[in-house]
């Protein structure tokens, strides 16, 4: 299944992080002080995200997220109050956010149309994957653009080389930057990095483990490549992916790569129609795969596929891995 075409549907069972208080001083509220003619701290604010430069004269006010990542990025900012509309939930919100997530006008189950996200008056738009600015439906960055709105890809999808721990910062930081909240974000990042760190802490020592993603998949097989964030995730968890060496987010292989790459664990991603079960029964009865280590010694770690994109599902999912791959690393 393409990330590019179809959004990601999984839960994450434990909570990441919080949405935090504004601190600081300067407008890190992202407004303007009180008083005509007076500018938001930090404004104007210039960035070039994905190819695309674009200066903001304030903070936006009407902002609408496409993608469940780019939405709870906003909450845990504390950026409720300017979410004009959301669409595409992919899950349940983290339940830390769900009593700001309820007070958004949700657009659309999926990507709006235009005419809908229009309807919206948004003067921002926040899209995680490629697809929510899709050239077909009307959506492209360019067009939004001249109809007066400002726009924001997730990094992940546009970044040069691997996206890691370094990019998680950037996304938050430059949201953030954005809208206003450099402290936040700040503060965001910290307890990012502190919960990761404290996961390395417990892995010191652990030699890491070959690991095989199973997304999807029977004629050919959707794995994690080496590009994206779930690649990152499996080699802070002490795991490394076999399939780190293809350039891509995802990418598709053959099952008989994956019996000369002997992984002995094989991450599950666990979402949509298909469960976790259905997926372990499929790769233990494929007489193909009996000689996998993994396979043959029935060694399973389950990730939402909701927390293997660059968001604030990350630490955490870091630390579930982890537990799963080395289990006495953590006792």
């Amino acid at each position: 299944m393409s990330r590019s075409h179809r959004a990601l549907r999984a839960l994450i069972p434990a909570a990441v992080l919080l949405p935090l208080a504004a601190c600081g001083s300067g407008g890190d509220d992202g407004k303007a002080p009180d008083g005509a003619g007076t500018k938001a701290a930090g404004f104007p604010y210039t960035v070039t995200n994905c190819g695309v430069r674009t200066t903001f004269q304030a903070p936006p006010r009407r902002a609408v997220t496409m993608n469940q990542h780019t939405t709870e990025i906003m909450l845990a900012l504390g950026l409720k109050d300017r979410l004009a509309g959301t669409a595409y939930l992919d899950d349940k919100v983290l339940p830390q956010y769900e009593k700001d997530y309820k007070s958004v006008k949700v657009l659309a189950k999926e990507y709006p149309s235009y005419e809908t996200l229009l309807g919206a008056n948004p003067d921002f738009v926040y899209g995680g994957y490629a697809s929510a600015f899709d050239k077909g439906e009307g959506r492209e960055r360019a067009a939004l653009e001249k109809s007066g709105i400002k726009t924001r890809l997730n990094i992940e999808y546009c970044s040069q080389g691997k996206t890691g721990v370094q990019q998680l910062a950037q996304e938050i930081r430059e949201v953030g930057a954005t809208f206003g909240v450099r402290d936040r974000a700040e503060a965001l990042v910290k307890k990012a990095e502190t919960t990761i760190d404290a996961t390395k802490d417990k892995l010191k020592g652990v030699a890491p483990v070959p690991v095989f993603v199973y997304d999807s998949g029977d004629t050919a097989v959707h794995t994690a490549g080496g590009k994206g964030i779930g690649n990152e995730i499996i080699s802070l968890a002490g795991g490394r992916n076999v399939f780190a060496d293809q350039g891509r987010t995802f990418t598709d292989v053959s099952w008989e790569q994956i019996v000369d790459r002997k992984p002995e664990i094989i991450v599950i991603y666990d979402y949509g129609g298909t469960t976790v079960e259905a997926k372990k029964k499929r790769l233990l009865d494929d007489p193909a795969l009996q000689d996998v280590p993994a396979v043959k010694n029935k060694r399973f770690a389950v990730l939402p596929l909701s927390s293997a994109v660059l968001g604030v599902r990350v630490p955490d999912a870091v630390r579930s891995l982890a537990g799963q791959l080395h289990p006495d690393a953590f006792k």
